[in-house]
């Protein structure tokens, strides 16, 4: 058994796992570790269906072609040092990913801004947190999350704002529903959407997008005539900008952004009545052109509350992903130098001095969405992405597609072979994946785990903080990179962090600068700064005070005949950010299985748009295609779709084409909750499912395809005009067919192998209904012989019972199960269920969905008596 950290989201939750034969691996939550206590969600523990080798990068390329590792390495570091030479230090770039370690995100920020000379790195966790980090270092003088998980179960009232926290952080949903349980802890979500994670709230509060720091203004100003706030605290250890409590004046129910008085006034009573609060906030927080107003409205709050530095209180950011936290501390961001420094001529100079380097960056460098503006327009002649796909990622992403195709020299360094970014590489670096990479993560409480390799290097892979050192070496700093594993790397890292401190900084890891590789390699959880880094009420600021930070109130988004909807993009339960690990498992490809577009039905019967049709998503960015799913959980005027699908998942669905490319001014965070947009029917002359072993390339003449992964191969779902290319969707084999030609419905399955197994079956219809796919599905998986009437039926000759759309992935129960369960056992509540027919009792992320169909029934049951 071999103690690893989950590879996902920022809860950074602690796995054991047992590596079999062939890649197999046994895994389970480790009971020992503090961020999960042996926890886990779906995404974790479905890891061992996402460890094999399927579409890996497996040895270095140079222009498609296979290359050794030396006539890679030699190139790239010849290329950037000829831009460099011949264009200055700003020419060049690296642009990286929470998704690395610690000891990768180190080595590039000192080779880039150390040696290099330049700032030009930044991170994909610009896109995550960056308004949390400006909103922590203008508050506190330095970014530090004040409070721990431990926290939410001191509680007596939670406040989730902008966090679909059962589906994004379902083990941090599994703690707050513990604390709920056991001290009866209120719950308030506040976010447009009516998310699973808001009907299970004590109160929802629906505010407008963008209407957060009103809302909190309004908190604060109502605290104040109430009395509440804590004058001694902020005497003490608070520093108050002239006129920032007249600044909080005029809020009303309409500035708060469609709030109206009576749920103001349950919010305010329940902050008013619950002095241990802590405020969650996450991406609807950040991902915003004024998320660094937002979050310094909520830190404003607790400041001038005393609601920080105790237990059970504070403002807390939840990072998305697992080491968003390890980049800030070593640097990775444009915007800071290294392990928390800024550039002041003294931080400079510490910097240089401790890597004693020949050239030192002396300003923030270019932040994501102008580092590929600077690519597109020819500024930064070389770049170097690793670990992440912002051709699918980033803002705009049809003019980042531009942008890395104009580029001279591309490199990308990831695990998969065929990633949107990387068909525009001209160098391509074969880089670890999780269960084979070794290095240090950092979670959302500042809890520092390891990561730990399950199984050797596959091919010539290899770790990224190696490729960076010695690209560093062949650039002419062959001393300065000389490290002979990860452990030498953090000693380094945990050196600087002492290094010129002397108790200015939160982060100081002196206590590990000397740890030897045995140490390093037994490392047990430890988080920097303790439980409350705060506790003692000394802030981070030269003066030793915290600020409280004027903020502007944003303004409402004007609509336009062209453009009347406002969209908002975000995640799904149970898939990664874009796909490339999640993608692959069959058992998380069941909850959703194409992208789609929520839309109340008022505003899909003004755009004429069917329930579960397809439909244009168009903004002034560019357009997509999505499947329209009704649901009276989405605000009027307002649309959502996920974030997730990318070229190799489909044709259309890419969410990030339509966001603009505007920023916050503090932190330089795109903005992705608040686009203006419309809708428009697809009407495509023919639809289709094909269910086959083998993928399937559909590039030609298909208006609409999406894929998901299922046991043995893999479900296409297609739309199109004109005529139907068969041959390019079926394998070979003997063929089976039946056809209507007065519906145009057409059916062909194809059996072969030793025992007529099925192939692949197709589906099409131009004017009727589709069948289910599920029994269909099914048929990959079975050792019998296929049955020619039954596939043509797409049926079995004795119908069971139908499961519906599967709800808990971990047990493959459905929603019809749960109905069923439910009624022959007259369970009323989500435990009941589980005890009945285990969902909901391995990982738990569905124990919403199940609470929903429960009330959904009793809902039903009143209606009828």
């Amino acid at each position: 058994m071999i103690r690893s950290t989950c590879p996902y989201c920022g809860v950074g939750c602690g796995v054991k796992a047992t590596p079999g034969d062939n890649r197999t691996l046994l895994l389970t939550g480790d009971e020992d570790h503090p961020a999960n206590a042996g926890r886990l969600c779906s995404k974790g523990t479905h890891l061992p269906e996402t460890v094999g080798l399927y579409g890996r990068l497996l040895k270095p390329q140079i222009g498609g072609d296979e290359a050794d590792w030396d006539e890679a390495l030699n190139l790239v570091a010849a290329r950037f040092n000829d831009a460099i030479a011949k264009h200055g230090p700003g020419s060049v770039a690296f642009y990286v990913s929470g998704q690395i370690l610690t000891e990768d995100y180190y080595v590039a920020n000192k080779l880039m801004k150390g040696f290099i000379g330049s700032a030009n790195i930044d991170t994909n966790s610009r896109l995550c947190m960056a308004s949390a980090v400006a909103a922590h270092n203008r508050a506190f003088g330095e970014d530090v999350v004040p409070v721990s998980y431990s926290d939410l179960e001191c509680a007596d009232l939670i406040l989730l704002v902008g966090s679909n926290t059962a589906w994004c952080h379902p083990v941090i949903w599994q703690r707050i529903e513990a604390a709920r349980a056991k001290n009866g802890a209120k719950l308030v979500v506040i976010d447009p959407r009516r998310t699973e994670t808001a009907e299970l709230a004590d109160l929802h509060v629906a505010l407008a997008p963008d209407g957060d720091v009103a809302l909190f203004n309004a908190l604060l100003a109502d605290m104040q005539a109430r009395g509440l706030t804590d004058g001694a605290y902020m005497a003490d250890h608070v520093d108050v900008p002239p006129g920032f409590w007249d600044s909080l004046t005029g809020q009303n129910s309409a500035t708060l952004g469609g709030i109206n008085a009576a749920c103001f006034e349950q919010l305010s009573a329940l902050v008013a009545a619950h002095p241990k609060m802590v405020t969650l906030f996450s991406m609807g927080v950040n991902q915003s052109v004024s998320g660094t107003d937002k979050a310094n409205a909520i830190i404003n709050l607790h400041l001038a509350t005393g609601r920080i530095g105790k237990a059970g209180a504070g403002p807390f950011s939840m990072t998305g992903q697992p080491n968003a936290m390890g980049g800030r501390e070593v640097g990775g961001l444009a915007s800071t130098l290294a392990v928390h420094m800024g550039f002041s001529d003294d931080e400079c100079a510490a910097a240089q001095h401790y890597w004693q380097s020949p050239a030192i960056a002396k300003a923030p460098g270019l932040k994501a969405v102008d580092m590929f503006r600077a690519v597109h327009d020819g500024r930064i002649k070389a770049l170097w992405v690793m670990g992440t796909n912002p051709a699918v990622s980033m803002p705009d992403a049809g003019f980042v597609r531009e942008a890395l195709a104009k580029c001279e020299f591309l490199v990308v360094s990831d695990c998969m072979a065929d990633t949107d970014t990387a068909q525009y590489a001209d160098v391509k670096l074969p880089a670890l994946a999780w269960g084979e990479k070794a290095g240090m993560v950092t979670n959302s409480e500042r809890v520092m785990s390891r990561q730990r390799a399950l199984f050797d290097a596959p091919g010539q892979a290899k770790s990224d903080w190696w490729a960076l050192a010695q690209v560093g070496r062949r650039m002419g700093h062959k001393d300065a990179f000389d490290y002979d594993g990860p452990a030498a790397v953090f000693r380094e890292f945990a050196g600087q962090t002492t290094f010129r401190n002397n108790g200015k900084r939160k982060l100081d890891l002196g206590e590990w600068a000397g740890i030897s590789d045995a140490a390093y390699d037994d490392w047990m959880p430890w988080q920097w700064g303790g439980a409350s880094p705060f506790a003692s009420g000394r802030y981070t600021h030269a003066n030793g005070r915290a600020k409280m930070i004027t903020v502007s109130v944003a303004k409402a988004m004007v609509s336009s005949p062209q453009l009347p909807l406002i969209l908002n993009t975000g995640r799904y339960r149970d898939q990664w950010h874009t796909m490339t690990r999640t993608g692959l498992s069959p058992r998380l490809s069941q909850h959703r299985r194409e992208a789609l577009l929520e839309i109340h039905p008022v505003d899909a019967a003004i755009y004429a748009i069917d329930n579960g049709a397809l439909a244009h998503v168009d903004t002034a960015q560019g357009s997509a295609i999505f499947r329209a799913d009704y649901t009276d959980a989405q605000r009027r005027g307002e649309i959502f779709v996920p974030m997730h699908w990318t070229d190799n998942y489909s044709n259309q669905g890419r969410a990030n084409l339509l966001p603009s490319q505007a920023v916050d001014p503090v932190s330089h965070q795109p903005g992705f909750k608040r686009s203006a947009a419309a809708v428009r029917p697809v009407a495509p002359e023919w639809r289709a499912f094909l269910v086959s072993r083998d993928g399937v390339n559909l590039k030609a003449n298909i208006l609409y395809w999406s894929r998901s992964r299922i046991v043995g191969g893999w479900l296409y779902e297609m739309a199109g005009d004109g005529m139907i290319d068969i041959d390019q969707m079926l394998p070979p084999g003997e063929r089976i067919e039946a056809a209507d030609l007065q519906r145009g419905m057409r059916r062909i399955a194809v059996r072969g192998g030793e025992d007529n197994h099925l192939q692949a079956a197709l589906y099409i219809t131009r004017s009727g209904t589709l069948p289910n796919r599920e029994w269909i599905v099914e048929q990959l998986q079975t050792d019998a012989p296929a049955d020619a009437p039954e596939l043509l039926a797409a049926r079995p000759r004795e119908r069971g019972p139908d499961k519906g759309p599967i709800v808990c992935v971990c047990f493959n129960v459905g929603e019809n199960d749960i109905i069923r369960t439910a009624k022959a056992r007259n369970s009323t509540t989500v435990e009941a269920v589980g005890e009945a027919c285990n969902a909901g009792t391995n990982c738990g992320s569905c124990r919403p969905a199940i609470a929903k169909i429960l009330r959904a029934m009793h809902s039903e049951a009143l209606d009828t008596a």
